[in-house]
């Protein structure tokens, strides 16, 4: 398993005259979300500087399978897009010790 660092943002369909919760479809793309931090997929996520992008940390196999679970959020990828995903080598924490 390798940790990607993923960095996803906003897209054309934000509202942005209404804040994060407020957003169409938000309680679903919530539950969603928590659901692949207790599948352990996400191992840590969350808003990055004015909100605009978002940072989680994932455990996967592979970038593949980190489009396809991101492709089943209920916020489609004109609401959210995928921007970025990188491997991320842990080298601080308690994560790095027997790496």
């Amino acid at each position: 398993m390798t940790w990607f660092a993923v960095i996803r943002e906003r897209g054309p369909s934000w509202d942005a005259s209404r804040g994060m919760r407020e957003q169409e479809r938000w309680d679903e793309h919530a539950a969603f979300m928590e659901a692949l931090a207790d599948d352990g997929f996400i191992v840590v996520g969350g808003p990055l500087g004015d909100g605009s992008r978002v940072l989680h940390i994932v455990a996967a196999e592979s970038r593949r399978e980190i489009e396809e679970r991101f492709a089943a959020d209920p916020w489609p990828t004109d609401m959210l897009r995928l921007a970025s995903v990188e491997p991320w080598e842990v080298l601080l924490g308690k994560s790095s010790q027997g790496a």
